[in-house]
């Protein structure tokens, strides 16, 4: 049973029950991450995020950790491109504690000078660690070919240089802007009724927003099509290509999930079995799909050995193309559907993940997401239909690259 309710403040709160678990997961969406950033604040979405972990009015950091751990619960964060999310995890006797502490760091963070200094040697090491996983870099560098430096393609944890420069008042001007009712969802999933959530919703979140003016962003794309590369000493080449899909929520997003499915998403998929298997090109070859509000991509990537680089390029391209021209096989297509619908049914049974499933639906789509009416969507598709739109609507000709390799 999914119910959803929207608040005088335009505050959205949605609660999902789950019979026959004993725990609640508990989160806070909000509608802001990188891409609303500018270059000189670029960061400083992830920035808050950490902050809002270092004191509150009525809790030191330790106080804030002790609270959730004295109740065998969980609290985490993270950002992304579009959203920032707090979410709690605990057992269903302590969900109310675990949403006062939630409401206390979303409302009462101090943001404390000191704290916040500490807060970016932190972050530094991160920015650190991520120029250290060639992975991660090949992505962020994706990014930047696809999207240019602003928006979609600005880095979620900024640079050295803005994190170093961020002031209480920036975060404080930022917070004011976007941590907006109408702006944020909250979620529940797992042994909650609606009217258990209604009412910790109006004690801890719906009156409590400060700032109830807000202006939604304007937001744009444009896909540039260009190559971003970055020399480092490693063992290892990575590669990865982005190609244009479909937003998110988009009618055809169960297209593209099939195509991603078949073209790299597993280990019987077209490209683990030609470039690894096959040929030993590469020990980790995969595709994605990231989906963002009015555009996305699919991509691939690729840790091959460095001698081999081009020749894995090639076959990956040449794969891609052979598949657009040839369409997928019954069994791959079959094979496809069943991991498609294998994935949401197991996404069922983790209440976590529903969580933060139906909060980012309707923080963008403004919809409460149907389980069953996904399962039809996917089940009507046929092998004809699937071919035809991957024939017909797919642009595998043009991409974006990056490469993170010893010799660029």
């Amino acid at each position: 049973m999914v119910k959803q309710k929207t608040y005088p403040n335009g505050l959205r709160m949605i609660v999902r029950r789950l019979e026959g678990v004993f725990s609640v997961s508990s989160g806070i969406l909000v509608g802001a991450g990188s891409r609303l950033e500018t270059p000189q604040n670029n960061g400083i979405s992830h920035f808050i995020e950490h902050m809002m972990f270092k004191g509150t009015a009525n809790r030191t950091a330790f106080e804030i950790s002790d609270a959730i751990d004295s109740i065998g619960g969980q609290i985490n964060a993270f950002t992304t491109k579009e959203t920032t999310c707090y979410y709690t995890k605990s057992t269903t006797e302590h969900t109310e504690k675990a949403i006062e502490v939630l409401s206390d760091i979303f409302f009462n963070s101090t943001f404390d000078e000191g704290e916040m200094d500490k807060e970016r040697g932190v972050i530094i090491e991160e920015i650190n660690m991520n120029e250290d996983t060639p992975d991660d870099l090949c992505f962020d560098l994706l990014a930047d070919a696809h999207f240019g430096k602003t928006g979609l393609g600005a880095t979620i944890l900024g640079s050295v240089e803005n994190v170093e420069s961020f002031s209480r008042k920036d975060v404080l001007d930022y917070t004011a802007r976007y941590y907006c009712p109408q702006n944020v969802v909250i979620c529940y999933a797992g042994n909650i009724t609606f009217e258990q959530a209604e009412e910790l919703t109006e004690k801890y979140f719906a009156s409590k927003f400060k700032s109830t003016a807000f202006e939604k962003p304007a937001i744009g794309h444009e896909f540039l099509f260009g190559k971003s590369v970055k020399k480092k000493d490693i063992e290892q080449a990575h590669l990865c290509l982005a190609y244009t899909a479909c937003p998110y929520g988009s009618e055809r997003t169960d297209y593209y999930t099939f195509l991603n499915s078949a073209l790299g998403g597993g280990m019987s998929s077209v490209l683990f079995q030609k470039v690894r298997e096959e040929l030993g090109l590469a020990y980790s070859v995969y595709s994605f799909i990231s989906a963002y509000a009015d555009c996305g991509s699919l991509c691939v990537y690729a840790g091959v050995n460095p001698k081999k680089r081009d020749v894995a390029r090639e076959c990956i391209l040449s794969e891609i193309s052979a598949l657009k021209q040839r369409g997928l096989s019954e069994s791959e297509f079959l094979r496809a559907r069943e991991q498609i619908k294998g994935a949401f049914i197991f996404g069922q049974e983790s209440n976590a993940s529903q969580m933060l499933l139906y909060a980012k639906y309707l923080l963008y789509k403004n919809e409460i997401f149907s389980f069953e009416n996904k399962l039809k969507a996917v089940n009507s598709i046929t092998r004809e239909s699937l071919n035809r739109f991957i024939k017909e609507e797919v642009d595998f000709d043009r991409f974006s690259e990056s490469l993170v390799a010893k010799d660029i």
